[in-house]
């Protein structure tokens, strides 16, 4: 059965993006737009960056591109002119886990040249760009039982 959802229990997880492997311990709710929010809050107050707000149109586009790869769960960028970041893992791989994982690249960035370490930091700088002020994600369950997670903004 495939589904959008918003809250899925599980003790861990494996968490996969782009080849990136690690173990992700999970809550009970980490799926609504207001974990979204929190998380990627969170990562733009400590750079100085002002809140983002959720927006349904922008969710409303991600949640259509996040369907369109129900069947094959690929981590394939869409063409429309928000900027994106994609995830996908197994288990019950949550939205707050997926902007965990892009946060974690904030060690490749250097503020002073604005550049990342081996192009290692481009999920986190779509957290904290500045010019950022809307969000909208989406979660689905794809048909191989994986989660593939859609940010947008």
């Amino acid at each position: 059965m495939n589904m959008v959802t918003f809250c899925t229990p599980s003790l861990a997880l494996i968490v996969f993006l782009i080849g990136f492997a690690l173990l992700v311990p999970s809550s009970n709710s980490q799926n609504s737009p207001q974990d979204y929010l929190n998380a990627h809050n969170v990562a733009r107050l400590q750079v100085g960056v002002a809140n983002i707000s959720w927006d349904s149109t922008v969710e409303a586009s991600a949640k259509t591109y996040a369907n369109s790869r129900i069947s094959d769960c690929n981590l394939v960028h869409s063409d429309n002119s928000y900027g994106e970041n994609l995830a996908k893992g197994g288990g019950s791989f949550t939205g707050t886990a997926a902007v965990n994982l892009w946060v974690a690249e904030k060690p490749y960035y250097n503020y002073t040249t604005n550049t990342c370490v081996g192009g290692q930091c481009l999920h986190y700088t779509q957290v904290v760009w500045r010019n950022s002020v809307r969000l909208g994600c989406a979660r689905v369950q794809c048909t191989n039982g994986w989660w593939f997670v859609k940010l947008q903004l």
